[in-house]
């Protein structure tokens, strides 16, 4: 259906003096002539402006109520009144953007600038079949809310922020609406301001034909100010409008939620067999192993291919299997790191099987780590325990033992061997002594880490464990949530989260229970130091004289020797010689001297 004329969409509901006197400000700053006219009239050459005094006047139906504050003119400041005279003598002026909408010329309210912004027009991505069947639900409730004259505010809840933005995109194409967004983080605080941006806003939407996605995603905050703001303006924009949210919110008016799901796994590989399906015979045998760790959205797995198709000339020219599969795999892993940005630290795992020098139990518990998480999609989905388990899948690991003893090194190593990324979280960082927002913090960093399945590390678990179950004061019973959360999160979580942690015993068995493996990391013995000084220098340090089984009498953890081993490296440097057991000595005294540990004369004898 064709929009109607600019001063119609305007005005249809208006009265025929408001009419009139809209469209009389209007000639008065266009026309010469009509200025011409209101001067005599006034008998005066300094009001050139129409007052509201004449236009009663002259205007047929003249009514005191056309400037009402309540009335269209003024709610929705198509005229600016004159301050400091009587209602009668005051002068009056269209807006200037209403000016300029009349005359055809089309922009966004400066006064808006920074708050309101337009959204890019680019080529929409396409969805997968249950989010276009949320977009065509979408433009149903729009087309009502037009039918009606009553627009309901529509929730898309879920951590999906881009599906819910190609959703919005979608809808607004199909509806013929111009996409528009405001972010919670640039709503204004003060009461009338917010008043004026709803107006402005709402105004806006009915002069371009748009609709409003209000993104709430990153506006997790602990300011009361800034959700009551948030709340304000959702409900007061009466206008198309999505807002975007990890969590429902309960309005005064009624409004209609959407949960935006994850693409399921089917219509994942039909997207990923649609972009390379035709680079090899067998597109499922790469296919499956990202299907079964990542999930990317279709606008994301379209930037994958056409990033790897586009820069490797491998996969182009020789698209095998295995260089296809990792060279995808390696895309992969890079398009989840933004989500983690600011929430963890991102730890480049470069430590492999042979630097880890644990006894045999260790070691075995730590391949059966691996093949867990190597082999998870086969056990739960392809052999069906998923239908079996009322618990989520998730591979959770305790790490105890005394600082230096592996457990991050250990962590390093699962990385290597399954090519995921590793991020370290302080707990004693993420814990809150506010109600709610430890969990909120955790929160942030299962849901960001979810679709690339990252391996989590939690040091400093003793920040948040304990032996709580018996709950004696409000601080136990908030750190029993605390602690629930977090091990529910672990076991729900589609990848390997591991806790570390110097004191096993702080942590209450009923704890423990909820955790699938629990491996000590034992002191190094003599034979497991001695292993450890043979492989600490890289095969490019220059070495002389080193006596490995008199080094291993030193009783230190496998990091303490690193440290030794780096300083003694520097030592060497500095003097422009080789690395000797001088250096390791004076390097130990330092390490040790940390602690103010003495070194006893049986652990360092025959080093000289």
């Amino acid at each position: 259906m064709p929009s109607p004329p600019a001063f119609d969409l305007i005005t249809s509901t208006f009265s025929r003096f408001e009419r009139d006197l809209l469209l009389l400000c209007a000639g008065a700053e266009i026309e010469p002539s009509i200025q011409n006219l209101i001067i005599k009239a006034h008998g005066m050459r300094d009001i050139s402006s129409l007052t509201f005094g004449l236009a009663l006047s002259v205007l047929p139906e003249g009514t005191w109520s056309a400037l009402s504050p309540a009335g269209p003119l003024r709610y929705w400041r198509l005229i600016e009144i004159e301050p400091g005279r009587s209602l009668f003598e005051c002068q009056l002026r269209i807006d200037e953007r209403i000016l300029h909408f009349l005359m055809g010329m089309q922009y966004c309210d400066e006064r808006l600038s920074g708050i309101l912004e337009p959204m890019d027009s680019f080529p929409l991505q396409e969805l997968v079949s249950c989010h276009r069947d949320i977009a065509t639900e979408i433009c149903r409730v729009w087309s009502e809310g037009e039918d009606q004259g009553i627009h309901i505010p529509i929730q898309l809840i879920g951590n999906q922020s881009r599906i819910k933005q190609d959703i919005y995109l979608h809808a607004c194409e199909i509806q013929g609406y111009r996409p528009f967004r405001i972010d919670t983080g640039r709503i204004p605080l003060s009461p009338a301001e917010q008043e004026a941006l709803a107006r402005l806003s709402m105004r806006e939407m009915m002069l371009s034909r748009g609709a409003i996605y209000l993104n709430c995603d990153d506006g997790d905050s602990n300011d009361p100010g800034r959700e009551t703001a948030l709340k304000y303006i959702s409900e007061s924009l009466e206008c198309p409008l999505l807002i975007s949210r990890k969590n429902a919110v309960t309005f005064y008016r009624q409004s209609v939620i959407f949960d935006i799901p994850r693409p399921t796994v089917q219509e994942q590989r039909e997207i990923w067999t649609e972009q390379i399906g035709w680079l090899c015979p067998n597109p499922d045998a790469v296919i499956n192993p990202l299907i079964s760790q990542f999930i990317l959205n279709p606008t994301d797995i379209q930037n994958v291919c056409n990033d790897i198709l586009a820069d490797d000339c491998d996969v182009q020219i020789t698209p095998h299997p295995e260089i296809l599969g990792n060279t995808l795999w390696d895309a992969c892993r890079r398009m989840t790191r933004p989500a983690m940005q600011g929430l963890a630290e991102w730890i480049t795992p470069r430590a492999k099987w042979d630097q880890l020098i644990l006894p045999d139990k260790q070691r075995t518990l730590l391949h059966q780590i691996a093949a867990q998480v190597r082999h998870r999609a086969t056990v739960y989905e392809k052999w069906g325990f998923a239908e079996r388990s009322s618990r989520g899948f998730g591979i959770s690991a305790l790490f105890t033992g005394m600082s230096g003893t592996g457990k991050t090194l250990a962590a390093e190593v699962l990385a290597t061997d399954l090519q995921l990324d590793l991020y370290r979280i302080d707990l004693s960082q993420v814990v809150s002594k506010y109600i709610g927002e430890t969990e909120k913090n955790l929160r942030k960093i299962f849901d960001a880490a979810e679709i690339g399945g990252a391996i989590l590390l939690f040091d400093e678990a003793d920040a948040l464990f304990g032996k709580r179950s018996e709950v004696k004061d409000s601080h136990d019973r908030y750190a029993n949530i605390e602690i629930s959360y977090l091990l529910q999160r672990m076991e729900t979580y589609r990848g390997l989260a591991i806790l570390t942690t110097n004191l096993k015993e702080a942590i209450d068995p009923a704890f423990l229970r909820r955790i699938r493996f629990i491996i000590q990391f034992p002191f190094p013995d003599q034979v497991h130091r001695q292993k450890i000084w043979e492989q600490i220098f890289p095969e490019a340090t220059p070495t002389e004289g080193l006596d490995y089984e008199k080094l291993s009498r030193l009783s230190a953890t496998g990091g303490a020797i690193r440290n030794i081993a780096l300083h003694a490296a520097f030592l060497a440097a500095d003097a422009n010689i080789h690395v000797r057991m001088s250096h390791i000595l004076q390097a130990t005294k330092t390490e040790m001297g940390k602690t103010e540990r003495e070194v006893s004369e049986s652990e360092v004898a025959g080093w000289l």
